[in-house]
């Protein structure tokens, strides 16, 4: 899921170079987006990962 939003910010910057504001800033929203999923989804394993089982 990272992989996907370095490529999404990668997409916005490339956009925003040339010049495509609307395809810059739909690309940077789903990179936010997917960032905090990931975010979110790896402090849950985090968490959930550290109990142990007696």
């Amino acid at each position: 899921m990272l992989h996907y939003s370095v490529v999404f910010l990668i997409i916005a910057l490339i956009a925003a170079f040339l010049g495509f504001s609307g395809i810059a800033a739909t690309s940077a929203g789903i990179a936010k987006l997917l960032f905090l999923v990931f975010l979110v989804l790896f402090l849950v394993s985090l968490i959930t990962g550290r109990r142990t089982t007696v």
